[in-house]
């Protein structure tokens, strides 16, 4: 099936944390979602974490059709098999269970339904056994939370066929994730085994009194943990050799790899160490309570992807390519000759984000602009300067700013831009931002720029390249009709 279509529907089975975190990722892509678990309540559990979640998901970004109205339920494995696309199962981490409900499942599912197991641990080749048409039942292990961290690992079982994996490659790339191909069937599979061998070496320094959880928690979180987020281990390590790079650091330290200092194979989990453990988190936690934690989590993973953004590294990647899909989703490809062109253009929403607002819980100036800045991006990329316009040696480089503050904007408000281009010729661009709030239409502020095209090589102006040259010119043309926005123009001064 075409897994770009936004028709499609994912199915749920099991309404944990990873099932919610499923749904909340599919939903936030505008995809229909049919769920069901068998556990009292579950239904009404579900739909609270969804709306949890939410906040979170909407700063990621979403894209067109987005709406937790598309959550349905269904009341049994059976009746959810027979109308979804795509089955995401996320039973509880018990072969026995998960194989019995894999079982069903594929009993009542299309053929070409690909059924993708949630565990984290478990081999797909026996989850697979037993089920109808095992070819198009593998793993895809996500990691919570999984509406914002990307990374899935797909893990085929021996009967899995490569049209599966190709599919579920194209399925999670749909939903902005990273899909990494696990070549090779492993119990634990490549991340937990890796976040495995720290939890066991935990737990001995723990168990034998040497740190708290709250000191290994800051050994990670103020050290690795931060260069981990956009480099990984192994390029890390490779740095950490100089010019030489990871030859020459394993020169330099392998031979302390043979020095006692980790114990692989984790102590036993006596009531002393598991109430060692427990008590030193809940320390940590000072009364919060765990949603409060949930989203004091999400905001710093939100803001550590965001941070790499610009550098292009890691999940900063994943989140230029959600933003470049979502405005095409929303505004269609870029403008292409005959298109009719709105006046003015709305090109961009937003919600005023936590790191948007002040002590006083209103958005802050710099915000503002940074506001105006993703609106103006919007409108390169309808007019065709993007990623690969800027690779090339292109850009517009703002020489000129006036805003104009009408009301305020307070945190989780709804925001609304609209764009009108004053004047074009080869190398100048002069437009005007209107932010709107998008509930009640209220002018909340406005900006007048004027751009330079440059050469980004030279650092000095150079004409626009024909595309963007000939859509500008068709926006300046539909909006000459319209009137001049009062505040184009207007000049600071303190009446004499």
């Amino acid at each position: 099936m075409n897994f770009s279509d936004t028709n499609r529907t994912v199915g749920i089975a099991g309404a944990g944390v990873i099932g919610v975190g499923w749904a909340v990722r599919a939903l936030a892509r505008g995809l229909d979602v049919v769920a069901w678990d068998p556990a009292p309540n579950a239904e009404e559990r579900m739909r609270a974490a969804v709306e949890r979640a939410w906040p979170s998901a909407t700063r990621l970004g979403l894209f067109p059709g987005a709406d937790l109205e598309r959550l349905l339920w269904v009341d049994s494995a059976e009746k959810l098999s027979g109308c979804v696309d795509w089955i995401q199962e996320s039973a509880p981490e018990d072969e026995a269970i998960k194989r019995s409900l894999l079982q069903t499942l594929a009993a009542h599912s299309r053929r070409e339904v690909v059924i993708a197991s949630s565990s984290s641990g478990l081999l797909p080749t026996n989850l697979q056994n037993g089920c109808v048409h095992p070819e198009r039942v593998l793993v895809g292990h996500p990691f919570n939370p999984v509406y914002l961290l990307p990374l899935v690992e797909i893990v085929a079982g021996e009967q899995t066929s490569a049209a599966t994996i190709d599919d579920a490659v194209a399925h999670y790339d749909d939903l902005v994730m990273h899909p990494l191909v696990v070549r090779t069937e492993i119990e634990g599979y490549l991340s937990d085994r890796l976040q495995e061998a720290l939890w066991r070496e935990i737990l001995h320094l723990v168990n034998d009194g040497v740190a708290t959880t709250r000191e290994l928690d800051e050994a990670i979180s103020y050290g690795p943990g931060l260069r981990w987020a956009g480099m990984g281990t192994n390029l890390t390590f490779h740095l950490a050799g100089g010019d030489q790079g990871m030859r020459h650091m394993l020169r330099q330290f392998g031979p302390s790899l043979k020095l006692p200092w980790t114990k692989l194979e984790a102590p036993e989990l006596t009531n002393e160490l598991i109430t060692a453990m427990a008590d030193g988190c809940e320390e940590q936690a000072e009364g919060r309570s765990i949603a409060e934690l949930e989203r004091l989590r999400d905001d710093y993973v939100i803001g550590v992807m965001r941070s790499l953004r610009p550098l292009n590294l890691g999940a900063g990647q994943l989140i230029a390519e959600r933003e470049a899909r979502i405005h095409v989703a929303v505004v269609g490809a870029q403008w292409a000759g005959g298109d009719v062109v709105a006046a003015p253009l709305a090109l961009y929403e937003a919600v005023v984000e936590p790191d948007w607002v002040d002590y006083n819980g209103h958005m802050s100036e710099w915000a503002f602009l940074t506001a105006f800045g993703w609106a103006s991006d919007k409108l390169f990329r309808y007019i065709g300067i993007d990623e690969d316009y800027r690779a090339a040696g292109h850009s517009f480089y703002t020489v000129e700013t006036h805003l104009n503050y009408v009301r305020e904007a307070s945190l989780g408000d709804p925001l609304h831009f609209t764009t009108q281009v004053l004047g074009v010729d080869s190398k100048r661009l002069h437009f005007f931002h209107a932010m709107h709030h998008a509930a009640t239409g209220e002018l909340l502020c406005t900006t007048e720029q004027m751009l330079l095209h440059v050469d980004t090589e030279t650092g000095s102006t150079a004409p626009l390249l024909p595309g963007p040259a000939a859509a500008l010119t068709a926006i300046a043309a539909a909006h000459a009709e319209l009137s001049i926005p009062i505040q184009v123009g207007r000049v600071m001064r303190v009446p004499a």
